[in-house]
């Protein structure tokens, strides 16, 4: 499975997996809001096998099937 990630300029360490670039037909408008100026870093694809930083690769292929957008937000510190 093809996908694009963006990272948005407003929410620090935020970033959007969508299934084409430049495809946010899926993506809730107030969600797109919230993300303000998106910039592409990367098209990728999701094999089985492949490793993500910080997401489950099998999670962000089931939300782009179902949903049509991953959102990755920065990890909870404590």
């Amino acid at each position: 499975m093809h996908c694009a990630v963006y990272k948005s300029r407003k929410k620090w360490d935020t970033y959007l997996f969508v299934e084409r670039e430049d495809d946010f037909g899926r993506v809730p408008d107030q969600l797109l809001a919230l993300l303000g100026e998106l910039e592409l870093v990367m098209s990728l694809e999701l094999i089985p096998g492949r490793r993500l930083a910080q997401s489950d690769p099998e999670l962000v292929r089931r939300h782009l099937a179902d949903e049509g957008y991953y959102l990755q937000m920065p990890p909870l510190t404590r």
